[in-house]
């Protein structure tokens, strides 16, 4: 990749966005933003107490992260982001238009077993289920990879620099 891009990394979760997006960025040799981080503590609570947030909920966030994409434009940077639905990928293109989505996809078990073993996250398995229910894989015509996220992080992280890699050379020259 030529000129330094935004990458955000989306998903379920569960799928590995807060392990593959700092592994990604050093590879890539730009800055990491956890999306977590933008989220408001009124959303934490709701999705600590195992309540889905509600598009109302995500647009602050969603504008938030869209803001920090948009001020590293022409610098690159790597963002996570769950960008479940194709309106929440708009917002964020909307804000940065440059952006590149890699979105982590599994099987539902896979992801399952790794939440229930991770600690410290505000995420409970049980919000799983509305986690596939909300998702809309990425469509052609927008600017993205989808990345399985079996295997270990170096694997997972090296399957998305190769993806990007391709889909850059897909892209006419400005």
């Amino acid at each position: 990749m030529s000129t330094p891009q935004v990458v955000v990394v989306m998903g379920v979760a569960g799928t590995g966005k807060t392990t593959i997006g700092p592994l990604l960025a050093a590879r890539l040799g730009v800055p990491y933003a956890e999306g977590d981080d933008f989220h408001p503590e009124s959303n934490i609570a709701k999705m600590s107490a195992g309540t889905p947030l509600t598009d109302d909920d995500r647009w602050p966030w969603l504008d938030a992260i869209g803001a920090w994409a948009h001020s590293r434009d022409g610098l690159g940077g790597v963002v996570s982001s769950s960008a479940l639905k194709r309106s929440y990928r708009d917002r964020l293109r909307a804000a940065a238009p440059g952006v590149v989505f890699v979105h982590l996809t599994g099987d539902r078990k896979l992801i399952e077993d790794r939440m229930s073993h991770r600690e410290g996250h505000f995420m409970p398995t049980a919000l799983l289920d509305s986690q596939f229910a909300t998702l809309q894989p990425l469509e052609p015509d927008e600017a993205g990879v989808a990345v399985d996220v079996s295997g270990s992080p170096d694997e997972i992280t090296d399957r998305a620099v190769e993806a990007l890699r391709a889909f850059a050379r897909r892209q006419p020259a400005e």
